[in-house]
């Protein structure tokens, strides 16, 4: 499972061929979250809501970014780093 992007100690990730609906899964620490890319709900999972907020905001910015890769991910392609907050 590729890390796609990095930041304040969150890992963003993508699984090849993995389910739908869109989504990517964020880590941080002891804790995993499986959010929609469309929605930016959590699905599956749970964040610190400090860290849940960092997420959301990065994925805002880089949403379309998250799209291709998921095309990528379902074609077993290899996925592009997305840059991380600043």
């Amino acid at each position: 499972m590729p890390t796609i992007s990095e930041f304040f100690g969150i890992l963003i990730r993508m699984y090849y061929d993995d389910h739908n609906p869109p989504h990517f899964h964020a880590y941080y620490g002891e804790h995993e979250a499986l959010i929609s890319i469309e929605t930016l709900e959590i699905l599956d999972g749970s964040l610190p809501n400090r860290a849940k907020a960092l997420v959301v905001e990065w994925a805002i910015e880089h949403r379309q970014e998250l799209r291709d890769d998921w095309k990528l991910a379902e074609k077993h392609h290899p996925l592009n780093k997305i840059k991380p907050l600043e």
